[in-house]
């Protein structure tokens, strides 16, 4: 692309271009093994916080194999969707490596949601048991979706259990995944009933700085994966104590 041509996308934009999740999934592989190998610059992520549980973080990366570099600007509000709006919302800005020209500033909803279901995903593909065929997914949101699209292109999954602290949302996690992915979803009045009994776990709920805790002790089940796409919060200390392993991206 020439350095001195600018684009702007929309998420329609950027939905339109109709990468798949596999391929999504494949092109984070390049980017933590490069990352892995210390061919990649990550530095910390810095934010700001103007209200009780929200953040905007500045996340710039550099891969010279692929010639990328580029910034994310994303937030997380909690109080956004009832108001009709979204919960994370954001932009990245492509630069030129040679030049530092930006070359685009693209809306990075649907990218986050997509690349933070990819990456579990590709952490089950070395942590979860091959054969995983249950999933539970606590937190019926977008990560909620965009987890579950992702564990579906790497593992035969036949049944899903869902819970959301608002039934409602539940409910309709539960017909839209079932239309769209042919899969046997059952809605969790309680919450237990989507970590006992699962494969995999996903707790994609709202990111808070006091956890709410809300799994206990003994509900994992030995051999079970887990993927706390909201870090702790839906996890009580005792219960993270259990596990044998963890692991992060950074």
């Amino acid at each position: 692309m020439s350095a001195t041509r600018f684009l702007y996308l929309s998420r329609a934009d950027v939905e339109a271009v109709g990468v798949s999740m596999a391929e999504i999934i494949d092109a984070l592989a390049v980017a933590f093994r490069e990352h892995g190998l210390g061919h990649a610059e990550m530095p910390p992520k810095p934010g700001v916080h103007s209200r009780p549980d929200a953040f905007i973080h500045a996340m710039p990366a550099y891969i010279p194999a692929l010639h990328a570099i580029g910034m994310k600007w994303v937030s997380g509000y909690p109080d956004n969707p009832a108001k009709g709006l979204p919960y994370i919302s954001g932009l990245l800005i492509l630069n030129d490596d040679e030049t530092g020209l930006p070359l685009a500033v693209m809306d990075c909803t649907w990218i986050t949601g997509m690349r933070t279901g990819a990456a579990t995903a590709l952490a089950a593909r070395y942590l979860a048991r091959p054969e995983s065929q249950t999933v539970g997914i606590l937190g019926c949101g977008v990560q909620g979706r965009t987890n579950l699209e992702a564990l579906n292109v790497l593992f035969p999954l036949t049944r899903v259990v869902a819970y959301d602290r608002t039934p409602e949302n539940a409910a309709r996690y539960a017909r839209e995944m079932q239309e769209r992915w042919g899969l046997a979803v059952t809605v969790a009045s309680r919450p237990q009933e989507a970590v006992t009994g699962c494969d995999m776990v996903v707790t994609a709920g709202l990111i808070l700085k006091r956890p709410h805790a809300t799994i206990k002790p003994g509900w994992l089940d030995a051999g079970a994966f887990a993927s706390l796409v909201d870090y702790d919060s839906y996890w009580d200390g005792a219960a993270l104590q259990e596990v044998d392993k963890f692991c992060t991206d950074d």
